[in-house]
């Protein structure tokens, strides 16, 4: 008999295919909407996974998707911007039925940068910075927390960054600062590095702000970003994580695979998100 999780896969990859093919002729969503769910573990897009694309292409890709939340990169929106050009951008987003609700991954090495990050995140009005600063600057960001009331989320790359490579390095570095103090966790990265999300989830609790959601091919090193419910990463055991710490955070989709196409890999990875929270109790 197949697994649970095996018949979730196969009964949302079928939903997702018999969806998609009309998406492409007409222009309609890729995904159902389900209004039941949509205020519990939203669905957003960490905007890395639309590096290729500029923001109008951005935008219609979420619209076909229909996701509506999104935490900005740089590339979209330069962190030297002026207020005139953060509004011009943000109402464009806006204006697609887009709402930014973080910034970031943003990388911080001197003060000067930190204070620009956070500068940054008021003109755009999120309360929440996905950042990465140095070691040294930790209690300087926190003294900028405080100031400007606005969260830092610290994100974790794989085994091969210096700075984070698992999400217990920042942890342990903001786990007796502000309460405002906290994690980005990337459940891909940290599954790369051994960390397994479901436990993450349950260990560091309230400190997670935002989640950056993806699967991997395997739990070493060189694992490779994959379509979610194809990798090794349990869904299932992870959604259960985070109904029990009640995370009232966004879980953004971050779709590193086929970068130039992404649109079918993420209509997937979605449906099969969406599949799981449905069927996980």
């Amino acid at each position: 008999m197949a697994s649970r999780r095996n018949f979730i896969r196969t009964t949302t990859l079928g939903i997702t295919a018999a969806t998609f093919y009309p998406l492409i002729n007409k222009g309609e969503s890729a995904i159902s909407k389900h209004p039941a769910s949509a205020s519990e573990l939203p669905v957003g897009i960490a905007d890395f996974t639309f590096r290729h694309f500029d923001i109008p292409q951005s935008i219609q890709m979420m619209q076909r998707l229909d996701i509506h939340s999104m935490s900005i990169k740089d590339f979209h929106l330069p962190l030297n911007s002026t207020k005139e050009k953060i509004d011009e951008v943000v109402k464009q987003y806006r204006d697609g039925d887009v709402t930014i609700y973080a910034v970031g991954v943003i990388y911080m090495k001197d003060k000067d940068a930190v204070d620009q990050a956070f500068d940054y995140a008021r003109n755009v009005g999120v309360d929440i910075i996905v950042g990465v600063p140095n070691h040294d600057l930790i209690d300087y960001a926190e003294q900028k927390v405080k100031d400007y009331n606005i969260k830092l989320a610290i994100h974790n790359h794989g085994p091969e960054d210096k700075l984070y490579p698992n999400p217990q390095i920042a942890y342990d570095l903001i786990k007796n600062k502000d309460a405002r103090m906290g994690l980005c966790l990337d459940i891909g990265h940290a599954q790369r590095a051994g960390v397994v999300p479901a436990k993450a989830v349950l260990k560091y609790g309230k400190r997670i702000f935002d989640l950056h959601i993806k699967d991997v091919t395997k739990a070493e090193n060189d694992g490779k970003a994959i379509e979610i419910g194809r990798g090794i990463i349990d869904f299932p055991s992870f959604v259960k994580a985070l109904r029990k710490i009640k995370y009232p955070g966004h879980c953004s989709i971050e779709f590193e695979k086929d970068m130039k196409d992404p649109l079918p890999g993420i209509a997937e990875s979605i449906g099969y998100f969406k599949g799981v929270k449905a069927g996980t109790v």
